[in-house]
């Protein structure tokens, strides 16, 4: 099945499109955001009457009238040191986002000598492509998902689990492998990475702070006086102001198209030019998907996720729907609702001399 030339490549220029706006309005979220932090606390505490300054004869307070001059002098004097957090964090997610990820997903890194199958089959179709072999690496769980991460050729990373390599037929995998490659081909995985852990540092503060409050309000044993209530509720409103600005970060999230799932599997089939493994695969990964130990972010960015995003948002078309489309798009007869497992022989893992460290009591076979 072909994707329109035209189509494919607006797909591309817009993931990179966002990529970049993302990447761009995230330093003004962020100076909005102490900026509204900073109204608040000098409006709870009742400073926004005084400034402070240093002059010759020691420390100066000033009488300035209201919040928004404070929360507006804060701006103009730490804008260089707010910036400066946020270009480290920066470099900090892209240099190291592959651990991020690997470190959300519990995933470990496997060889040509680890998995000699699996890696073989996805080397083959990067060949085919003439794209550079990304790095593989298992989950060692019994869902049946796989995903791609990564933001250039040195961190791309294609993620499968040992329940997909033990449900799923030889060609099955492939067009598993193949889906997560185009995605890597058309960027999806690029602005996915993006919005999951170069926007994270919002995410991660909202949810100390929240943490704190909790704790506080709820947990805590301390006498509850006029001073701690105050703070409470200072504390209430710098997480409220945290979780609008998280939630403005998750714009990019929303506007994710389901389309990209559709592009993929239309991808998957043009790269090994068969439909039916691609539809097979789908249905047998239907309703085994979810990875119990990995977060919403991850499931983001799997084949198959199920759960709607925070509860709100589903992230992926059904997968009865990408099958019909498939079917209608390449002429070829969809399966049944329900596949019967995979025959034991013609399962991908039967047969191979690898040894699943994952299944302690597991017999190497006989030569």
């Amino acid at each position: 099945m072909d994707t329109p030339a035209v189509g494919l490549q607006s797909h591309i220029w817009n993931n990179n499109f966002k990529s970049i706006m993302l990447l761009i309005g995230y330093p003004f979220i962020i100076l909005a955001l102490v900026w509204g932090v900073a109204y608040i606390v000098a409006y709870a505490s009742g400073g926004y009457n005084m400034v402070g300054a240093e002059t010759p004869t020691g420390y100066q307070w000033t009488n300035v009238g209201n919040p928004e001059y404070v929360a507006g002098n804060i701006i103009a004097q730490y804008w260089p040191i707010i910036l400066s957090v946020v270009v480290i964090w920066f470099i900090i997610a892209y240099f190291f986002n592959t651990a991020m990820i690997r470190n959300l997903s519990h995933s470990h890194p496997v060889t040509r000598k680890d998995e000699p199958a699996l890696y073989n089959l996805l080397e083959n179709l990067c060949i085919s492509q003439g794209m550079k072999m990304p790095r593989l690496e298992i989950i060692e769980t019994h869902a049946r998902n796989a995903f791609a991460s990564g933001i250039d050729d040195k961190s791309y990373c294609v993620t499968v689990t040992r329940g997909l390599m033990n449900s799923l037929t030889k060609d099955e995998l492939e067009a598993v492998l193949a889906h997560e490659l185009t995605h890597i081909l058309n960027r999806d995985v690029r602005l996915l990475i993006i919005t999951i852990i170069f926007t994270g540092m919002i995410g991660f503060a909202a949810q100390m702070v929240w943490s704190s409050v909790r704790y506080n309000l709820i947990y805590s044993g301390q006498s509850r006086n006029k001073n701690s209530g105050n703070a409470a509720l200072i504390f209430l409103a710098i997480a409220a102001v945290l979780w609008i600005g998280y939630f403005a970060t998750l714009f990019m999230r929303f506007a994710l198209s389901r389309q990209r799932e559709y592009m993929a599997d239309a991808g998957a089939v043009k790269m090994t030019k068969n439909p039916e493994a691609m539809m097979s695969a789908l249905q047998r990964i239907a309703g085994k998907a979810t990875i119990s130990q990995a977060p919403a972010d991850i499931a983001l960015m799997c084949i198959e996720n199920s759960v709607p995003f925070m509860g709100l948002f589903a992230t992926h078309p059904p997968i009865e729907a990408r099958i019909k489309a498939l079917a209608e798009t390449t002429g070829a007869i969809a399966p049944a609702l329900s596949l019967p497992p995979a025959p034991k022989e013609a399962r991908f893992m039967q047969g191979t001399a690898v040894r699943n460290p994952w299944l302690s009591n597991q017999r190497r076979p006989r030569r």
